[in-house]
């Protein structure tokens, strides 16, 4: 796909699961199974689809996955997967490595999207994973995460953004950013404090990277909400603004966490929004 001066490339990190209770929050499982079965411990499958943005001298990369700093304990936990797919091999397939990379937008710095950023050598020091990028992420998403509560102090790891700081790479952003010419940043605050949505957009056409406020087609009801969500119904309310955005303007929606289902337009009737196509870049 290509918008304005970028061409997009989805960037299929690895694969891993979650508990589908979990990911649906209230929605009861005879619902939520039929788009997402579970496996015999009520696991969904999940990916950590980044998206890159190719234009000119630029090489834009949108979250980074879950890396390979986690244990062995909580990969075994999540059963993450990576003999299918990793970070490098999907950008090897558009002839890049981690060295062309400029910048790395981060939606937020939960593990499974900002693993990625950092790396540990064969000596067990931690490196920079994109040495010549600048990340950029929402100030008040940093801040939480320096301080998260005990219900979400499970999802960040120090280790995956303070080093960026030290570096002097981390580009705070401040509330709806226009990025350059097409790219816009929106925070939304139901999932966590300052998550950040990525819009590209040259006026013909649209895509929205919706992170963790739509993971996954499952997820585009409105109701149909993680347990994860900090504040939920802030989550509704902000799904049911930008779903409104997104099938009245025909945008396209970017699946983060779907191993299926890449990209889809969607539809609204009295019933609620729905996919209507499902398509990949």
């Amino acid at each position: 796909m290509q918008i304005g001066d970028y061409r997009l490339h989805s960037v299929q990190t690895g694969l891993f699961k979650l508990d589908g209770g979990a990911m649906f929050g209230v929605v009861p499982k005879p619902l939520w199974q039929k788009t997402n079965p579970s496996d015999d411990q009520n696991r969904i499958d999940m990916c950590t689809r980044a998206l890159l943005l190719e234009g000119g001298k630029r090489k834009i990369l949108i979250d980074t996955g879950i890396g390979y700093k986690l244990s062995e304990k909580v990969n075994k936990i999540y059963d993450v997967d990576f003999s299918s797919y990793t970070l490098e091999k999907s950008l090897e397939k558009i002839n890049l490595n981690k060295n062309d990379i400029t910048d790395v937008i981060l939606t937020h710095l939960h593990f499974d999207h900002a693993g990625g950023n950092t790396n540990y050598d064969e000596d067990g020091k931690l490196k920079i994973s994109f040495p010549n990028a600048i990340y950029h992420v929402q100030k008040k998403q940093y801040e939480w995460a320096l301080n998260p509560t005990e219900r979400d102090r499970a999802s960040f790891f120090p280790e995956n953004y303070k080093s960026l700081e030290e570096n002097k790479i981390l580009n705070f952003i401040n509330e709806e950013h226009k990025f350059d010419e097409f790219i816009t940043l929106f925070p939304v605050n139901g999932h966590t404090s300052h998550m950040q949505l990525i819009k590209i957009s040259d006026g013909n056409e649209t895509l929205l990277y919706t992170a963790d406020l739509i993971p996954t087609a499952g997820h585009v009801p409105a109701p149909y909400i993680m347990g994860y969500d900090l504040f939920p119904l802030t989550t509704l309310e902000e799904k049911k603004k930008y779903l409104k955005d997104i099938s009245d303007n025909n945008w396209t929606v970017y699946f983060e966490h779907d191993p299926y289902n890449e990209c889809a337009k969607i539809g609204a009737n009295e019933r609620g929004y729905f996919v209507k196509e499902r398509f990949n870049l």
